[in-house]
């Protein structure tokens, strides 16, 4: 199975000249207006103080991390992007062995080469798929280790865990005698601080629920959007995770908003764009200590910023029913975190999910492999013959669009 996180692969080699890099993170008049703000960030990162973002626990033993974190499969990483990103406050960084086709660690591994003392003062994950069972990460960690150039990772996960690429005995490791040994070896050996896993898979809840039972996982990196219903099954598996004392990382939290307004006057008096306003959102849940985000552009990363340094309490429950409304309202072809599918989830082999996650990152983010990661799924999960789709969508708590999903992936990647 191949990689499916983020996948937004550049189409030419990376920008390696402050010129070409700005250019290709910027739209035109953005870049007009603020390039020589955006050179000094770039060309004097390394002396610039920086103002690290405000800090959340992450879990009952893991450290305190920057509310913000950097997603590291954008076609603009690169040393110069991630100069910015620390010039800007961010001190968390997430990569994969997978994206960017392999490149991603490789630009953090040359950051670090450029400022090895920066090491210790940033928190970095990185990913593998251990396809064979979690003892596969013991043979695995060392690879990420040199691809990201660092001698230890402060969180190694399974990625993307699910029973679709992993296998139905999978929703049982994460409270599995076997898993918690691999994560004893993994922290013993000093090469990982530690061990959890991402997911976005429609059984979500189970594996949450697995990971509070089994005791040893320390950090989650999960799909969310911060409207999910109150007393649910995914707010109860996000409940017993929190009283386990896992740290839980935010990711998707953007992939429904594409379409809806940048402004709205209810907002504009917070301050905030509705960008931004969703980010509060995530923020107002306590459980939540940071938030993984594929920030694809300087201005986006500056907002994004904004955001997390202007955050001060939760929002109120009137304005988040305004983002909730606003986000409906609006083309959406995802849906991250809502429970309402759980059911059917277990009970069919269409990769509806998946599925939606593709036509997401082929329409949203110009992604044209993801036609590969459609044709990869097996044939019995790209089959909904058998599926009512239609009920799908009436159940869904935000009315995903499925029938209209299914139908532009086949016409797409069929």
């Amino acid at each position: 199975m191949v990689c499916q996180n983020y996948p937004t692969m550049p189409k030419s080699p990376l920008p390696t000249s402050r010129r070409h890099f700005l250019k290709s993170t910027l739209t035109l008049p953005v870049a007009l207006a603020a390039a020589p703000t955006l050179f000094t960030h770039a060309a004097g990162a390394a002396e610039a103080p920086a103002e690290v973002l405000p800090r959340r626990q992450l879990g009952k033993n893991g450290p305190k991390v920057t509310l913000l974190n950097l997603g590291g499969m954008m076609a603009a990483l690169s040393p110069d992007y991630l100069d910015i990103a620390w010039s800007m406050g961010i001190r968390y960084f997430d990569t994969a062995d997978c994206y960017i086709k392999g490149q991603s660690e490789k630009i953090i591994a040359q950051w670090l080469a450029k400022y090895p003392e920066r090491r210790k003062e940033i928190f970095l994950v990185s990913k593998d798929h251990p396809r064979k069972g979690p003892e596969q990460l013991l043979e695995m960690i060392d690879k990420r280790l040199q691809a990201c150039g660092t001698d230890y990772l402060d969180a190694f996960y399974i990625h993307g865990i699910g029973p679709k690429e992993y296998g139905d005995d999978s929703l049982n490791w994460p409270k599995n005698d076997a898993f918690k040994r691999v994560a004893e070896q993994l922290k013993s050996s000093g090469k990982v601080k530690m061990v959890g896993f991402s997911c976005h898979d429609g059984r979500l809840p189970d594996y949450l629920n697995a990971a509070a039972e089994g005791g040893f996982i320390e950090i989650i990196m999960l799909a969310f959007n911060p409207f999910y219903p109150k007393g649910g099954p995914l707010d109860q598996a996000l409940d017993a995770c929190h009283q386990a004392g896992i740290g839980l990382v935010a990711m998707k939290t953007m992939r429904n908003t594409g379409d809806v307004p940048k402004r709205l006057p209810e907002l504009d008096k917070l301050g905030l764009t509705t960008h931004q306003a969703v980010l509060h959102a995530v923020w107002s849940d306590p459980r939540i200590a940071s938030i993984c985000n594929m920030i694809d552009n300087v201005d986006q990363m500056s907002t994004s910023t904004a955001a997390a340094r202007s955050y001060k309490e939760p929002l109120k429950l009137a304005h988040r029913e305004l983002l909730q409304e606003t986000i409906l309202a609006g083309r959406r072809t995802m849906c991250t975190g809502c429970p309402s599918c759980e059911a059917l989830a277990k009970q069919t082999g269409f990769a509806f999910h998946d599925i939606a996650r593709f036509v997401t990152y082929y329409e949203q983010d110009g992604n044209t492999e993801a036609r590969d990661y459609y044709r990869a799924l097996a044939r019995e999960h790209r089959d909904s013959s058998q599926l009512d789709l239609a009920a799908l969508r009436d159940a869904c708590h935000f009315k995903t669009d499925y029938p209209e999903i299914v139908r532009r992936a086949e016409r797409y990647f069929a």
